[in-house]
């Protein structure tokens, strides 16, 4: 290899002097750079650990380097070199530290000698190339802080010119930090880069005055939300923190604040003041809304944090209490933490212990909320997410917060509304166990209505005479259990699978049996002729011949038997007993 390196420099000066002299037709001069670049490149990475090879590389660069730095070469040189070299240079930035210095160097030095409108559209054009050869040369450093040292020498339509390459910078830092490892040092210079970025945006800004000043703030905003939602991605969130810090910091700057980053509004705001085609243009920056609820949630975890954003988290969190509107918006925006594979668990705990604070004590519900439903979607997105923690997280706590978390989003859902979530809820998941549990949630409710409909506690009557119609007393109950009982797809429930949610139903039919004949009612319908025969036909009487067949199978295998036992033992009591209240209700009938 050290033979290689003194056969190449003398190569890399002969193909630089003929470009030095190629003034009228310098294009095949500059392949032949590309093309030597190349091959050193891949000497570099194809052994990774040989001195040599890097030094060659390095060598190489710094040739190029002082190459472009003579003042003496020609402007039509130069241009011609502009359109490859960058692309060529910046592939050295994962070779080593070294490298990589002199790659950005040359990069700024055909930076300062060229149009920066010219140089945006090359750097732009480099950024996009197939993700494969991002995460295989890791040239993507050297190419942003290029594009910082761009946006600074813009010298007219600044807003537009960043607003087309933003979108490309999320493309690639997205597309390169999912692939990095959580204590990969590229991480820091990637970030680092992408910080450079949003320095020089605002650097841009108080250049500016007017119309133009508060869209590039605006785009600012949105940038430094989405860069915000990518480096709480590392799942080492110690590695991510200094950055959530130089990032809060843009806040005030940005006109975000915290409430309303949390509830979306600012959110929106800002989208509009970039531009008319925002839905299209939001589209590149998907991430906005986790960045903004993140941002919320890591100060929430951090008082520096608050700090570095100026912002009284404290008085975010009373606002949130006592505005239920607020409060809705607020829970919508934490799917975007509570969802995500790709975000860690400390902070989907950090996320549940806001959720915690923001519906502790005696906040004020609106039980006929005109304004929930625009609401409702997004608050059942995080339903959905919260169910993922309490059936996913190891960590005990966690699943018992989160459930918590749960049942304090659902008492701040309007009664009215309240049947037709948790319906959706069992419909849409795919968990037994969750079921059963939404199952028992659907059961408690209707114990605590049919307490203020026939409780002696004068305040549960005032409440109830205030609101005297059944909201889950309807025969949409019976709809819950026969969806269990008898599945829409056919045939009875599979067992074990189905065992969990097979139980509560079993539980929820028999306390709705027990209630409508004590009480002497029929609110639901369980208790009439033709409901109770086709209870008794079409749901209990195929369980039982289900049931009854797997105990018998595996009645001649000891362990066998005994797993099934405690599976079915407690279905087969709740069974026969529905069994017993039917027959019963059905005598009552014929009588």
């Amino acid at each position: 290899m050290a033979d290689h390196l003194q056969q190449s420099s003398p190569l890399l000066q002969e193909i630089l002097n003929s470009l030095s002299n190629s003034v009228d037709q310098p294009q095949s001069s500059v392949s032949e750079l590309t093309s030597f670049l190349d091959s050193v490149l891949d000497a570099a990475l194809s052994d990774p650990d040989n001195e040599d090879a890097e030094t060659n590389a390095f060598l190489a660069l710094t040739e190029v380097h002082n190459f472009i730095s003579s003042p003496s070469l020609d402007q039509a040189i130069i241009d011609s070199i502009s359109f490859e070299l960058p692309m060529a240079v910046s592939k050295f930035g994962g070779v080593s530290e070294r490298c990589l210095e002199v790659a950005e160097s040359i990069i700024d030095g055909v930076i300062s000698l060229c149009s920066p409108r010219d140089m945006l559209s090359i750097l732009c054009e480099a950024l996009a190339p197939p993700i494969e050869t991002i995460r295989d040369s890791g040239y993507v450093t050297p190419l942003l802080n290029g594009l910082s040292k761009v946006f600074l020498s813009l010298q007219r339509r600044h807003f537009e010119q960043v607003k087309v390459a933003v979108p490309i910078i999320v493309k690639v830092l997205k597309a390169r930090s999912l692939e990095l490892e959580d204590e990969d040092p590229e991480f820091k210079n990637l970030f680092d880069r992408a910080m450079s970025i949003a320095n020089s945006i605002r650097a841009v800004c108080v250049k500016l005055e007017g119309g133009a000043n508060d869209k590039l703030r605006a785009l600012l905003g949105l940038y430094v939300l989405q860069i915000m939602a990518l480096v709480s991605m590392n799942h080492k969130v110690s590695s991510s923190q200094p950055f959530v810090l130089q990032l809060s910091s843009f806040f005030p700057f940005c006109g975000l604040t915290y409430l309303g980053v949390i509830t979306g509004s600012v959110v929106d705001i800002i989208s509009r003041t970039v531009g008319e085609d925002e839905d299209d243009y939001m589209s590149n920056l998907s991430d906005v809304k986790h960045g903004a609820s993140l941002s919320v949630i890591w100060g929430h975890a951090s008082d520096e944090v608050v700090r570095a954003a100026e912002e009284d988290l404290a008085s975010v969190r009373d606002e949130l209490k006592n505005n239920q509107t607020k409060r809705w918006q607020a829970v919508g925006m934490l799917k975007h933490i509570l969802a995500p594979v790709t975000l860690p668990w400390e902070l989907k705990k950090h996320a549940i212990n806001f959720l915690l604070c923001v519906t502790d004590g005696n906040i004020p519900h609106y039980d006929e909320h005109d304004d929930f439903s625009s609401y409702m979607s997004s608050i059942f997105a995080t339903l959905q997410a919260v169910q993922m923690v309490i059936i996913y997280a190891s960590d005990t706590v966690l699943r018992k917060n989160a459930f918590e978390a749960f049942k304090r989003i659902l008492a701040d859902i309007p009664t009215s509304q309240r049947f037709d979530i948790l319906k959706a809820l069992i419909t849409k998941s795919d968990s037994s166990s969750m079921i059963a549990i939404l199952l028992d949630i659907v059961k408690g409710e209707m114990h605590k209505e049919s307490r203020h409909r026939l409780g002696n506690d004068e305040v549960l009557q005032a409440e109830y005479k205030s609101h005297p119609h059944t909201v889950l007393w309807t025969p949409n109950v019976l709809a819950l259990v026969e969806m269990i009982l008898r599945p829409p797809e056919g045939g009875p429930p599979s067992f074990p699978e189905d065992s969990d949610a097979v139980l509560s139903a079993l539980n929820l039919y028999r306390f709705v049996l027990i209630t409508e004949s004590t009480g002497k009612t029929n609110y639901t319908g369980a208790v009439s002729r033709s409901n109770l025969q086709r209870a008794y036909n079409e749901w209990l009487l195929p369980l039982r011949s289900v049931v009854t067949a797997i105990m018998a199978e595996n009645k001649n295998d000891c362990d066998l038997s005994l797993d099934a036992f405690c599976i079915l033992n407690p279905i087969e009591l709740v069974l026969y007993r529905c069994i017993e209240l039917v027959e019963d209700q059905l005598k009552q009938h014929s009588a």
